[in-house]
């Protein structure tokens, strides 16, 4: 078997046969799931690399910096050597693959963010553990961003944003529902947890296209975008949300395009289990739509995790190339997905799946994907094949290397803060102000006048100065009580 990829497969692997991911279908989603220790993380870099040989960019997120190898060349001696003999790859040769490193918190790649719009109420209030009230004040918030056409882009603005709902809460709850002071300082503190835990990083200007992600290099091999993840998964409502954005924007952004040759894109959520702890259902049935529906838009997702019953039914039941490695049947709840992961494979008769499971050594799982007609290939126990770039971090010599040739340098490395949300309020706010401290202005003039005519017998006739000025008294209330209610619809916000 040679290690060149072709346009229509790529190898994974020998079992008494050849064992080949049919690229037409990897389209059609895959778990990789295994005990620590097993494999799981070469299993995945081997899938990057075959993906990037076939030209389709990937991303992943490297939750112990193991990934960063895949810019550099491996070692094609010792035992991996030996697997290519004992699989029969031949021309198995050390190569590094084009990498591009992103980090949320911008330490050790190009930032990576979005903005509070493009996040969307429903991930961040999971984001910020909000119960239904605190959402329901959020949806709030941002129907009326959406109303004013109001830019959400940082933390800032939403805080704003929602100092703004609370303060003409009396006026705007006709509109937008009851707004309690208590739900908003609720959701103001959240916020400001979120802070301190570095979280603000995320939000903000540039954010990132991921339409822009679907590039190769100059030598037709697919991008591979590694998230560095090693601070971001300590913060797991963090890591969650930053993946499963990801995953919605691939999904809203991209056009529909049927089913392709190869993936257009390919998305490797590891951890998967902590996309799914305690995300309320109408999450979870966002997922399983998405899951179901991105695949007409050339996008293979990819889930890893240690037991398979991390992933929900409805999402499982979309995930038809699947790499099992061995789990261990210890507890009850062992057995339990030991048992389940037998039965989600297409039975061989030469073993017993179940049994085989618990077997498996490092490197070898049980594998079927999808072949001709989209159905599911007989198991086949497998000795997976070796990868060809480094296994383990490269330095970080050798990552700065790889991120000076990055087609994204100068592009997200800024941090822009144009005009939103934030700053529109301040200046009503300070506009509204200025128009209070004229209108008592002229109330104490016209108070001094009237007590001038009084002592020197003048007229009680209005000049034109004094009807002015009781006009602008008159309006006192409205300027300051009305004036921020005018501008919620729309009056003057318009113009600007």
């Amino acid at each position: 078997m040679s290690d060149k990829t072709s346009d229509a497969a790529i190898f994974l692997g020998a079992s008494d046969k050849p064992v080949h991911l049919n690229l037409r279908y990897a389209n059609r989603h895959g778990l990789i799931a295994g005990a620590t220790g097993t494999g799981k993380t070469v299993t995945l870099q081997v899938m990057v690399e075959e993906f990037s040989k076939a030209g389709v960019p990937v991303l992943i997120a490297d939750v112990k910096g193991d990934l960063s190898g895949l810019c550099v060349p491996g070692d094609a001696g010792g035992k991996l050597g030996k697997r290519a003999e004992q699989i029969g790859l031949k021309g198995y040769a050390p190569q590094g693959f084009p990498v591009v490193f992103w980090d949320v918190f911008a330490k050790n790649g190009h930032p990576l963010r979005s903005t509070i719009s493009d996040l969307g109420p429903v991930l961040l209030a999971r984001l910020m553990g909000l119960n239904e009230t605190q959402e329901g004040v959020l949806n709030a918030a941002f129907a009326l961003a959406d109303d004013e056409g109001l830019l959400l882009l940082d933390l800032d603005d939403l805080r704003a944003l929602l100092r703004f709902l609370e303060d003409n809460r009396d006026q705007l709850s006709s509109r937008y529902g009851n707004i309690a002071p208590a739900t908003v300082g609720a959701i103001v503190r959240q916020i400001m947890v979120f802070e301190r835990e570095g979280g603000a990083h995320f939000f903000g200007e540039p954010a990132l296209g991921v339409a822009e992600l679907l590039q190769s290099d100059r030598y037709g091999m697919g991008l591979v975008h590694i998230v560095d993840a090693q601070a971001l998964i300590h913060k797991p409502q963090l890591y969650a949300t930053v993946m499963l954005w990801l995953l919605s924007e691939l999904f809203e952004e991209l056009p529909e395009v049927g089913d392709p040759q190869k993936p257009l894109f390919a998305l490797f959520l590891d951890e998967a289990h902590l996309l799914f702890d305690g995300a309320p259902k109408p999450l979870l049935d966002k997922v399983e739509q998405v899951a179901r529906l991105i695949r007409s838009k050339g996008v293979g997702v990819y889930f890893v995790t240690q037991n398979p019953l991390d992933i929900p039914v409805d999402v499982a039941g979309q995930l038809g190339n699947r790499v099992q490695h061995a789990l261990r049947a210890f507890t009850v709840r062992d057995q339990k997905a030991v048992r389940a992961a037998a039965e989600t494979f297409r039975a061989n008769p030469a073993f017993d799946a179940e049994a085989a499971i618990t077997e498996l050594g490092v490197g070898e799982a049980l594998v079927s994907v999808l072949q001709e007609g989209g159905v599911p290939s007989v198991v086949e126990r497998t000795l997976l094949r070796p990868p060809s770039s480094r296994l383990g971090p490269a330095s970080d010599a050798e990552r700065a290397g790889a991120q000076k040739y990055s087609p994204y340098a100068g592009r997200y490395d800024k941090l822009v803060n144009r005009e939103s949300a934030h700053e529109l309020l301040a200046k009503l706010g300070l506009e509204t102000a200025e128009a209070a401290e004229r209108a008592m202005q002229a109330a104490k003039q016209e108070k001094e006048d009237r007590q001038l005519r009084k002592t020197s017998g003048g007229s009680n006739r209005q000049g034109i100065g004094e009807a002015l000025a009781k006009s602008v008294v008159r309006s006192v209330g409205s300027r300051i009580g009305r004036e921020i209610v005018r501008g919620v619809l729309g009056s003057l916000f318009k113009g600007r």
